[in-house]
């Protein structure tokens, strides 16, 4: 039988998503104009990650769209995980990107072109402005969904991109100086990295049903074992099935005289009200019950 659907933090911050991919992708057109004019490496990188901020959003939006779709038989969860695939994605692909612009950066260390320092100034402040826009209206979302997160990641990549251009169309124009082009571009690449690497070490951890950060599960087993019908507790397991959504199943073994709803439902109520758990499968076992079971 299907699951009962649960809404998703992403799913709450779509109608924010929508904007800013607006905003990003009227920019694009502009940048992708803007660089070829200016010959600016670090205008065109910074319209690399616009592509991919681009791409990256409306991804993040399909996963929302998917993960809204009705769990099936097929499908008991759903497509919860699909906004997480979203999230790693999107980090696999700024780190691509990242890659790129160094290894352009150091061709233009080599032959540095002649760039038209004013008009990319103008290019690079309306990035800025868009960026920070679009920082502003996922920041708070970003805390709630690797997802969001993801997204977010995106946007915040290409506001220091601009912010690099900004500085180095600033040096160029005032000095003549045009190894700031590829200098401030490979610093932007080597500082999206960390981030990036940080959003798919969490999107794995999801992925392989580590237990989440916001679930202490010692304290999770302690609180389980503190009922008084309940005698142990053993193969307990909680897991993420995308952001804000966790689930867990464990074997709960009672006391002889025991009344299995009552033990149920105090089991079900400390563990959603306390443990940032929506979604719970309980075995409840006599004493002496022996269950062949595969070893974790």
């Amino acid at each position: 039988m299907a699951t009962q659907t649960v809404v998703s933090q992403s799913a709450l911050h779509k109608g924010r998503l929508k904007l800013v991919l607006g905003f990003t992708s009227l920019y694009l057109i502009v940048e992708v104009i803007g660089g070829i004019w200016t010959k600016s490496l670090a205008l065109l990188a910074d319209a690399g990650h616009m592509m991919t901020d681009v791409g990256g959003l409306a991804l993040s939006l399909i996963a929302i769209s998917l993960a809204e779709r009705k769990a099936s038989p097929q499908r008991t969860y759903g497509y919860y995980r699909a906004e997480i695939l979203a999230a790693l994605t999107n980090a696999v692909v700024l780190i691509g990107i990242s890659v790129y612009i160094l290894y352009e950066a150091y061709l233009r260390f080599l032959n540095p072109p002649e760039v038209e320092s004013k008009e990319m100034l103008v290019v690079a402040a309306i990035g800025l402005l868009v960026n920070v826009a679009g920082m502003m209206i996922l920041r708070k979302s970003s805390k709630d969904s690797l997802n969001m997160k993801g997204a977010y990641f995106e946007v915040l990549s290409d506001m220091l991109t601009s912010i690099g251009v900004i500085v180095a169309g600033v040096i160029m124009l005032t000095t003549g100086w045009y190894y700031a082009d590829p200098l401030l571009s490979a610093g932007i690449g080597l500082l999206i990295l960390p981030r990036t690497w940080i959003l798919m070490k969490e999107s794995i951890h999801v992925l392989l049903e580590g237990t989440p950060k916001d679930v202490d599960i010692a304290a999770l087993e302690k609180a389980m074992l503190e009922l008084d019908e309940v005698e142990s507790v053993h193969d307990l397991h909680v897991w993420t099935l995308t952001s804000g959504v966790n689930a867990m199943s464990a074997h709960v073994v009672v006391k002889e005289a025991a009344v299995y709803n009552r033990v149920l439902e105090a089991l079900q109520k400390e563990i959603k009200d306390n443990f940032n758990v929506v979604h719970t499968t309980l075995q409840l076992e006599g004493k002496g019950f022996n269950e062949a079971e595969i070893p974790f």
